[in-house]
């Protein structure tokens, strides 16, 4: 049950009536509803993963309990404790999306240096939103020992927290803190919240169907079939994916924080225009904010802070390895490690010249344009960017391998399905216009003049609905990111 579909629509209607006028004013009951509405959206998808979700929660909460419990009475127990918790939490992702990988890699290995194996691997089904959910209960026993937060006494408040639906398959990943804040108090419909959820939900549906899915059947079309196709179709392909990958888990976000504003809930941002970004880690900066944050504070800076006698190579070395970490973060194989480590090589200049502590600043013309110096650092990100990503959207090795091969040097006529591309790149230059005017013009807003200003919202979500109903893939592909 996806977000842009009729189930979820009939899904979210019965949500939101007895939300908001049955349980109007009842914080504790508004909070249990959600938790059963969560519970029931996840069980949809899997309900075969329903207990393990159920015993995470349960297992988590009670740390947190005792970790809480021990922050006053033993530090040594409580940093214990805390140990233990993200230990179980590294577990779940090891057991459940790397002990296939790990045993294949082993076995593979012993079989290229002549000795024969009998391992064969398990057949583990990935929970859904595994990724995303145990992140979440990893931070929160860290921030309860830290002292970031007191821990939840009520289940309810912190098992909603975990499982809450629009986010669980998909992200984003949300900070305790700042989340369960919001459940403490009953939810008033609130309409200017409202109204910027649901005006986000049709944008993220525009990205997802009109961008996304169009390109994706280009693209799709080429990689899936990469041995067939000249080194020109396949450059073009990789041009078109990152913007293709960029409107799928961009628009899955955008229409889940709306879904969260409907409901009172502030969901945290997770994208910021990343293809105007001047270099690597601005780009990281503003694309999958919230995955990147929680590295940055849980892995890259304790690394930091250990390797800090290295100086400049200390930063390195942890940089590398926390985007090895994010590449294998989203999925088993060598070719999610090696994306990471790519990204990781890249920081390596700006670490040596100290730009990567600094903020880069955008240098613009009179008309309030980026120059052309600046522009071309853009470019460059973006190449960089849609280079690696390669890595992350082909099979395996040997593909890349062929891949890059044919881009180097086997060029030919350019394979061209205008049926598929012409209607997804006008809804690209769209996107780009839109995302362009958001950067560097915020203040400019469209229908803001004339007797179109009055009705500017109402106008605006009629323009995205047209574009929707006459651009879109009415029966499009899964969300990218719901299998990781």
């Amino acid at each position: 049950m996806v977000v842009n579909s009729i189930n979820f629509l009939i899904f979210f209607v019965v949500i939101f009536f007895v939300y908001y006028f049955l349980l109007k004013g009842k914080g504790k009951a508004q909070n249990v509803w959600l938790l059963l509405a969560s519970y029931f959206f996840y069980g949809f998808a899997e309900w075969k993963m329903i207990p393990l979700l159920l015993t995470a929660t349960i297992v988590f909460y009670g740390i947190g309990l005792s970790i809480g419990n021990y922050n006053k009475t033993n530090e040594k127990k409580a940093s214990i404790l805390t140990t233990v918790g993200v230990l179980l939490g590294l577990g779940l992702l090891l057991y459940f999306k790397y002990l296939n990988f790990f045993i294949q890699s082993f076995s593979d290995f012993f079989n290229a240096i002549g000795l024969q194996t009998h391992w064969s691997t398990f057949n583990i089904l990935m929970p859904l939103g595994i990724s995303f959910f145990t992140f979440k209960l990893i931070s929160y026993v860290i921030e309860v020992h830290r002292g970031h937060i007191e821990p939840s006494k009520d289940f309810v408040d912190f098992a909603t927290y975990i499982s809450f639906f629009p986010t669980i398959l998909s992200g984003p990943i949300d900070r305790p803190k700042p989340f369960l804040t919001q459940l403490t108090k009953a939810r008033i419909f609130d309409y200017e919240l409202a109204s910027i959820g649901l005006k986000r939900i049709f944008w993220g549906m525009f990205m997802k169907m009109c961008v996304a899915d169009r390109l994706a059947i280009y693209v799709d079309a080429i990689f899936d079939n990469a041995l067939h196709h000249n080194g020109t179709s396949l450059a073009f392909a990789s041009l078109l994916y990152p913007i293709q990958m960029y409107a799928d888990f961009a628009g899955y976000s955008e229409m889940a924080i709306g879904v969260g504003c409907l409901l009172g809930i502030k969901i945290t941002e997770n994208f910021k225009r990343p293809f105007f970004s001047q270099n690597i880690a601005e780009y990281w900066r503003k694309w999958h904010i919230s995955l990147t944050g929680w590295l940055t504070d849980y892995v890259f800076m304790p690394l930091n802070i250990r390797f800090r006698n290295m100086e400049k190579w200390g930063s390195i070395f942890a940089i590398i390895i926390t985007f090895v970490l994010i590449g294998l973060w989203h999925g088993s194989a060598w070719t999610f490690a090696l994306f990471g480590l790519y990204h990781g090589l890249l920081y390596i200049p700006l670490m040596l010249s100290g730009a990567f502590f600094k903020k880069s600043k955008l240098k613009k013309n009179s008309y309030g344009l980026p120059v052309f110096s600046s522009s071309l650092k853009m470019l460059g990100t973006f190449l960089l960017v849609a280079l690696g990503l390669i890595l992350f959207r082909s099979a395996s090795l040997n593909e890349v391998g062929m891949i890059l091969y044919k881009i180097a040097g086997n060029w030919g006529s350019l394979f061209v399905d205008f049926k598929s591309l012409i209607n997804g790149i006008l809804c690209m230059i769209i996107l780009f216009c839109k995302d362009f005017r958001d950067e560097f013009f915020p203040d400019k807003q469209a229908f803001s003049t004339g007797v179109f200003h009055r009705y500017r919202y109402e106008l605006t979500v009629a323009a995205y609905i047209v574009l929707i109903l006459f651009f879109g893939v009415l029966d499009g592909n899964q969300f990218i990111y719901f299998k990781f």
